[in-house]
């Protein structure tokens, strides 16, 4: 199943969603990350949590989500409520749609040692969501559309 994390500036919660989502997928993932207005750099800290969970960074940049028009998803997950209301290109056509709205650890103000633990927070909270969506890869491709509608994907 392929994944396109869609994020605003694309340097954290979606960069953090495609690394975890690659790392564990098992092979039944592949995920992508974007953004509709892309900040052009990955923001330090999502390297350095992803990096401290053992989760490899190599590859990972701040694409717009014209840079990825060929990837095709089978769904697309939007993780940040600005990039949710958002339209999304013509190109991405019907492909189902689920929001996950995480909490954007970069944004917290605090020690160190609190916003290592606010990505650690964000990881761990995609890892689960995760494991949701690896029982539907598991499905046949022919049942994906139900099996995302039923966890509230929608269809443009």
């Amino acid at each position: 199943m392929k994944i396109l994390y869609i994020c605003t500036h694309n340097r954290c919660r979606s960069i953090l969603s495609e690394a975890v989502s690659n790392h564990f997928g098992q092979g039944l993932i592949e995920a992508r990350s974007a953004g509709s207005d892309p900040a052009g750099e990955v923001h330090p800290e999502s390297l350095k949590a992803l990096t401290s969970e053992g989760i490899s960074t190599e590859g990972l940049q701040s694409d717009s989500w014209q840079d990825v028009s060929d990837f095709n998803p089978d769904v697309v997950i939007t993780v940040c409520d600005a990039a949710a209301g958002e339209v999304c290109p013509l190109w991405m056509g019907a492909t189902p749609k689920l929001h996950w709205g995480l909490k954007d650890p970069s944004a917290l103000d605090g020690t160190e040692e609190d916003r290592l633990q606010a990505f650690g927070d964000c990881i761990a909270l995609i890892r689960q969501r995760l494991e949701v969506l690896m029982d539907v890869a598991s499905l046949p491709p022919e049942r994906w559309p139900a099996a995302l509608q039923a966890l509230g994907a929608k269809s443009s």
